[in-house]
């Protein structure tokens, strides 16, 4: 415990061998810089193995965790990066060293894996039933092995409450900077993404890299025009008007954006509406029907709707669990 009776959230990181090094680089990276506004650490990194000794990667190094299995027992958040442990990841099996490990974790404790990391989870039944992703690569192997799971292999990371999963790879950064967001707000989440130099969020899902070339950046790019309406949301931002000012046709202009971002412009222009709604809402004290005409809801009865819609909750009740922290 910290000064003022201030605990950061403890999140430890499971390594399960072969582990992807990159996965698990990426939580101690992103949640270490999150800190209030006095200076002080929202978040206590912890690395554990089933043992204590070196852990392989798919490179040319070991990891040597700072803690056994035990530590498990004291975690807030466990985190599971991407594996390629053999019974989780090929057989499908919840090996004995896994459960030992994992029945040391307090009923409650958030669960969440990065990339294949789902395969362990999904292994010891924690993801039966639920909403999950992985890599879009593996996607038919989980399946296969795992099919009580409700597979999503197209978005970047899916969040059910108390259990989180993210894509492949450098999803994970997106993954930890929403836990972020979601613990601590926008203005924290911010402020991490800009010390990683990566986007606060990013638009779409894995979708758009599956299967698909990637498109070349030219004057044909909907990029400029997507900067451009991300800076003017209560303008109408119909497809036409978004062809128009991107020169194209909106037969061109729908192809060319869907290639690009994963989404339709109407899905796209909506999630960057309620984007800024959230931020509005988390940051400042402003009327309900104000929020949503800066963000291009238009009305309050609108973004209330978008609001319950796509995350179960009111503009009220959304701004007191940031505000009222």
């Amino acid at each position: 415990m910290t000064a003022a009776g201030f605990t950061p959230h403890r999140v430890v990181v499971l390594l399960l061998a072969p582990v992807i090094g990159f996965d698990a680089t990426i939580p101690s990276m992103v949640f270490s810089q999150a800190t209030d506004d006095d200076g002080r650490p929202l978040y206590d990194i912890r690395f554990a193995g089933l043992t204590t000794g070196p852990v392989g990667t798919l490179s040319d190094f070991m990891l040597t965790p700072g803690h056994g299995p035990e530590a498990l027992a004291e975690a807030d958040t466990v985190l599971i990066p991407g594996t390629r442990m053999p019974e989780v990841r090929y057989g499908g099996v919840y090996p004995d060293n896994l459960r030992a490990a994992l029945e040391q974790v307090r009923p409650g404790t958030r669960m969440v894996s990065i990339c294949t990391g789902a395969f362990a989870l999904a292994a010891a039944g924690i993801l039966d039933g639920r909403p999950a992703t992985t890599h879009w690569d593996k996607a038919d192997d989980f399946r296969r092995m795992y099919p009580a799971v409700d597979l999503d292999e197209g978005v970047l990371f899916v969040d059910d409450g108390d259990v989180l999963t993210s894509a492949g790879l450098a999803a994970g950064i997106d993954l930890c900077l929403h836990i972020i967001r979601r613990d601590h707000g926008t203005r924290v989440a911010n402020r991490v993404a800009k010390y990683c130099v990566v986007p606060p969020w990013r638009d779409g899902g894995q979708a758009q890299f599956i299967d698909a070339a990637v498109p070349e950046i030219d004057s044909s790019s909907t990029a400029s025009v997507r900067d451009w309406a991300r800076h003017n949301l209560t303008e109408p931002l119909t497809v036409a008007q978004l062809a128009e000012r991107a020169h194209m046709s909106v037969r061109t202009f729908n192809r060319r954006f869907s290639e690009e971002t994963g989404d339709t412009p109407a899905v796209w222009v909506r999630k960057q509406r309620l984007h800024l709604a959230r931020e509005l809402l988390e940051t400042r004290d402003l009327p309900v029907d104000e929020v949503a005409h800066l963000s291009g809801l238009v009305t309050g009865s609108n973004l209330r709707h978008q609001l319950r819609t796509h995350l179960g909750t009111s503009p009220t009740h959304y701004r007191r669990m940031f505000q009222g922290r």
